[in-house]
Parts: C-alpha cells; sequence; structure tokens
C-alpha cells in the first residue's frame, strides 16, 4: 500500500485507533400492521445500542399495512423486490423495486404493500427508529 507523505506509520495507526464493529446477526424486531412484516435490524437502538440512526431489513407480506404515523425522524427506504405503497396527506405514491422514497420527520405517512407477492426493502432512520418517535395513529 503506498505511503501518504508526511506521515509516519506511527501518526497514521493514531489515527484509526478504533477498529471497525462486526455486527453478525440481525435483530428481529416486533412489526405493526394486519399481517406478520419481518423486521431485521443491524444497526439502531435493539442490535447495536445505536440512537443515531438504523437500519433494516424489511419483509412484508402482500396486503399489510401498517397504523399511519407521524415520526420524529427522516426515514429512507429502497425497495429491493415488490412495491412498498406510501400514502401521504396529499395522496399515495407505490415505490418499486429499484426505486427509494424519503418519508421526512414530522410528516404523516402509512406504509402498505399492495402487491400479492409483498415487498422486501432497506429502512434507514435518522435517528435510529424508535416506538416513542415514531407517533402512530390510534
Amino acid at each position: 500500500m503506498p505511503q501518504p507523505r508526511g506521515k509516519s506509520e506511527k501518526a497514521r495507526n493514531c489515527y484509526y485507533g478504533a477498529m471497525p464493529t462486526l455486527i453478525a446477526a440481525p435483530a428481529r424486531v416486533e412489526a405493526a400492521g394486519n399481517k406478520p412484516k419481518l423486521i431485521d435490524e443491524y444497526v439502531g437502538r435493539v442490535n447495536s445500542a445505536h440512537e443515531q440512526v438504523s437500519i433494516a431489513h424489511m419483509r412484508s407480506p402482500g396486503g399489510w399495512v401498517e397504523p399511519g404515523q407521524t415520526p420524529e425522524f427522516d426515514e429512507f427506504t429502497v425497495v429491493l423486490r415488490g412495491t412498498l405503497r406510501v400514502e401521504h396527506e396529499g395522496g399515495f405514491m407505490d415505490v418499486c423495486a429499484g426505486q427509494a422514497v424519503i418519508a421526512h420527520r414530522g410528516e404523516w405517512v402509512r406504509y402498505s404493500t399492495p402487491d400479492p407477492n409483498g415487498a422486501e426493502y432497506v429502512a434507514v432512520c435518522l435517528p435510529a427508529f424508535s416506538p416513542a418517535a415514531v407517533h402512530r395513529d390510534a
């Protein structure tokens, strides 16, 4: 590996003092909604004790719908398979495989999967998801 100019081996090692943390497996988190949905949290309050961000892999069955919510976090969702419907105060949008959507904190949204084969997606929340900060509809 080429050596950066002006930095000794000792200086480079001090800069990178901490080691990376392996997340060996996700934690299964309970989901809200009318049908069973799988949520595997890799990074977040449950699996890695991070409050700044959460990263979860989700798999929801066809016909799944969850209560509406007005969260205190931004949620960035990348759809890997199927279609995720995102209802909002102005209507709804269908987010298909290969697309992404951002739900902004303080906006009302409701997620569902209209496709009979369900959907698979990854959600990133900033700050991390928490039941207290999601503010689900009653």
